[in-house]
């Protein structure tokens, strides 16, 4: 599933290439779950005529603007992804949305369909956007605060708590792999076994990963990559995890993967424990 980085990576894509022009016409399998919940008709009245306005990411979700009241919230779920292509663009079966403008189709495909189209007008952000909690990167995300929430999830494996989007907007599970393996704390450890000095630890990884994630694989900038995980450096877990026989980048000892909070983890027992 896109996580933070990626996500801010297909949003620029569509953003660099689109931001300002307007949209000739719509098409949209109105059917298809990824609607659930929306009114496409309404979506495409009012788009139709009208510019892509800006746009932000926060969490694991992307907001457009379109005019003075139009907001288009996009969830990639596992297999989604947006891409430009030509203006005479004829959508395939699993291009879901494709905004037509003049020199460009914007796409939204999703094979599988878990990802969402959500749509809202009026003159404010929606609830569904408001309600995501402060980024990772903000001044909300307090050592304070992530050690409170350690604490009320205390028997939980830290692998299963990093994956909470109330408290780690964004982080999924090769981030939160990434975090771990950084801030050498095992994560089948309980959440509340951590000391004052391990909590801190986490909270400057958690921070530090999403900012050079967020560098390498979505560009500084107006600057975006060729394509994904393309300048991902050899120094991070990120390029061994799911290698068989792989091996730490830091320890040079092997790597273990095993399930974790219901999710596939890998750490390195020599940095890390062996969970």
């Amino acid at each position: 599933m896109p996580e933070l980085a990626e996500v801010e990576f297909y949003r620029k894509r569509w953003a660099l290439a689109g931001t300002g022009s307007v949209i000739r016409r719509l098409h949209a399998n109105a059917d298809r779950k990824v609607f659930r919940g929306t009114d496409a008709a309404a979506l495409q009245r009012a788009l139709t005529g009208r510019p892509l306005g800006a746009s932000e990411t926060s969490a694991k979700q992307m907001l457009f603007r379109a005019g003075d009241s139009g907001w288009l919230g996009i969830h990639l779920g596992m297999t989604g992804e947006l891409f430009t292509a030509p203006a005479t663009h004829s959508p395939g079966r699993h291009d879901h949305l494709v905004l037509f403008q003049d020199e460009r189709a914007l796409v939204f495909r999703d094979p599988r369909m878990f990802g969402r189209i959500l749509f809202h007008q009026g003159p404010a952000a929606p609830e569904w956007w408001r309600r995501i909690a402060p980024p990772i990167l903000s001044a909300a995300f307090t050592v304070e605060a992530v050690a409170a929430f350690l604490h009320r999830r205390r028997r939980a494996p830290l692998k299963a708590v990093l994956l909470q989007q109330e408290r780690f907007p964004g982080v999924g599970n090769w981030m939160a792999d990434e975090i771990l393996w950084r801030a050498a704390l095992p994560p089948a450890r309980p959440a509340g076994a951590l000391t004052p000095v391990e909590v801190r630890r986490l909270w400057r990884e958690c921070r530090q990963v999403c900012r050079q994630a967020l560098a390498a694989i979505a560009g500084k900038g107006d600057h975006l990559p060729a394509d994904l995980n393309v300048g991902i450096p050899r120094s991070w877990l990120f390029l061994h995890r799911w290698r068989d026989g792989g091996r730490c980048p830091r320890t040079g000892k092997p790597l273990a993967r095993a399930t974790i909070g219901g999710r596939t983890t890998c750490w390195s027992p020599a940095r890390q424990g062996r969970k």
